[in-house]
């Protein structure tokens, strides 16, 4: 039994060292390059302003699309 909690220490170990080498500072000079269009997370602006523009006319309000609740106090 303590091979299996070895195996697993281990597993975990290993899994934090590779999640966490991916961590890393950013420099100032660094920063322009993911600020470009490309590294944005909507994958078509013009889609996500459509999406945006519906979502918004259902709703009767705007901002706070990220989040559940539509301003009535139900979530």
């Amino acid at each position: 039994m303590s091979a299996v909690i070895k195996y697993r220490q281990l597993l975990l170990l290993s899994m934090a060292v590779l999640l966490l080498g991916g961590c890393t500072v950013v420099e100032p000079w660094e920063r322009d390059v993911l600020a470009r269009p490309e590294m944005s997370l909507d994958a078509s602006p013009l889609d996500a302003a459509i999406d945006d523009h519906i979502y918004f006319s259902k709703e009767g309000s705007s901002g706070g699309r990220g989040f559940g609740g539509g301003g009535c106090g139900c979530n």
